[in-house]
């Protein structure tokens, strides 16, 4: 391990994510930026490689790929073994830095994994502020939402204890932060006064409509804003982002539209939810469709270099935002940001942000044919809809932009803690609906 010269009048932060920078991509430079901060980052040795360019004036180190569950662990311990073993890991490597005199004044942490788990003990004079992502449930949310993948009695029983490791961290930390309303309203509620809701944040200074984007396929076809673009992004290709949904629907969306082209962003693989024992969920709703889809009109992008991806949003006619009641992804707020024409699933996450017929359209989950209809009403419009895209880049701008918004609030609730004051609540909450003016519910506090 490099040894560091630690500078005792400094701020002294520590962040650990395990794929560091994660959530923090923003907030860890923001921080290092500060001259009177001295930031230092752990995590997994391996996904480190090659970043400290990406991030001057933060130190990396990296512990080494922590060895996961035993074989013989009951299954619905081995998250939470393997989350004690990488534990003990960050333990380990921030002990070394304890040795050469570094004393932190605040740890930030995602505590997923569990390498927030002994952290306390080791600087328990430090102040440790915990990214509360998702709590889970064995009913009402995710698991059981999609009765294509019913869940078993084994199911909900595993997922309650999944919750092992977030429940240490709520106990263990001195303050909590949570991207959205919704994913923060998961939490017990003993302990909702003491997590602050604050979205990561979306460069709304860089995603920006463009009305002379282009993109050229690899089959040498180029695409402008006046034709009919159809996009889908996820992450992973997999029932989780509704992929399942949205590829049953082109059968219909292909019969009206004849000239719509569609663009999917997105690797085939699977984030979350259930893995198939072979294949990719791609292949499988593939073989599913046979011929009903031309395949000649959908486009499998992969995954983009982030330019491209934005560029294809900035392209988009009308875009697709399709989920299970799980966390909010960024593409959502970055689709708005660049002034797409939003259809989300009505779904809690995308119902905190999409407004139907003011900011975007909503549509049922399952839906095939209300999805069509609603990409038939953006389409059949001569400017498609440009006041609901006008209307989504203004609540992207005055709620979730990064410099105006979000990294103040995060620094407010990091110097707050700093200083030794638990912050109040209220003054560090988002409002509660995107605020549109003349709907109802809209607010201001």
């Amino acid at each position: 391990m490099k040894k560091a010269r630690f500078e005792p009048n400094r701020v002294n932060i520590l962040i650990v994510h395990q794929n560091f920078p994660g959530q923090f991509k923003h907030l860890a430079p923001a921080l290092a930026a500060d001259k009177s901060n001295r930031v230092v980052a752990i995590g997994e040795a391996t996904n480190l490689k090659g970043r400290t360019r990406s991030f001057p004036g933060i130190e990396l180190h990296g512990y080494p790929p922590p060895k996961g569950a035993s074989t013989g662990t009951h299954h619905y311990l081995k998250g939470f073994e393997a989350g004690v073993r990488r534990g003990q890991a960050a333990y380990r490597l921030a002990a070394g830095l304890r040795k050469q005199g570094f004393r932190p004044d605040l740890i930030l942490c995602h505590p997923g994994w569990g390498e927030g788990l002994y952290l306390k003990e080791l600087f328990p004079c430090a102040k440790l502020l915990s990214y509360f992502e998702f709590f889970y449930h064995p009913t009402g949310v995710d698991v059981g939402f999609d009765p294509e993948f019913p869940a078993t009695e084994d199911d909900l029983l595993r997922v309650n204890t999944k919750n092992a490791l977030n429940l240490f961290n709520l106990t263990a930390c001195d303050w909590g932060l949570a991207p959205t309303r919704w994913q923060h309203s998961l939490h017990p509620a003993e302990y909702r006064d003491r997590i602050s809701v604050i979205f990561d944040g979306i460069r709304t200074d860089q995603i920006v409509p463009n009305p002379a984007a282009t993109v050229t396929l690899k089959t040498g076809v180029t695409l402008a804003r006046s034709d009919e673009v159809i996009t889908f992004v996820a992450r992973s290709l997999e029932p989780y982002r509704g992929f399942h949904v949205f590829l049953r629907s082109l059968v219909e969306i292909q019969q009206r539209r004849p000239k719509a082209q569609v663009l999917i962003i997105g690797r085939e693989e699977v984030s979350y939810g259930r893995k198939l024992a072979q294949g990719s969920y791609k292949e499988q709703y593939l073989a599913e469709l046979g011929n009903t889809v031309d395949l000649g009109r959908v486009h499998f992008l992969g995954n983009l270099p982030y330019q491209q991806y934005l560029e294809v949003l900035q392209l988009s006619s009308v875009h697709v935002y399709l989920t299970y009641p799980f966390v909010l992804s960024w593409s959502l707020l970055e689709a708005m940001s660049a002034g797409c024409a939003v259809i989300g699933s009505r779904t809690p996450p995308v119902e905190e942000v999409l407004v139907d017929g003011a900011n975007g359209l909503l549509v049922d989950f399952f839906s095939t044919e209300q999805l069509a209809d609603a990409v038939d009403r953006v389409l059949d419009h001569p400017d498609r809809l440009q006041h609901l895209r006008e209307a989504a880049r203004r609540t992207a701008v005055d709620h979730y932009d990064l410099q105006s918004v979000c990294l103040p609030r995060q620094l407010a609730l990091i110097n707050a803690l700093v200083q030794g004051v638990l912050p109040s609540k209220p003054s560090l909450m988002f409002p509660s609906s995107p605020g549109i003016p003349g709907l109802p519910g809209s607010g201001t506090s």
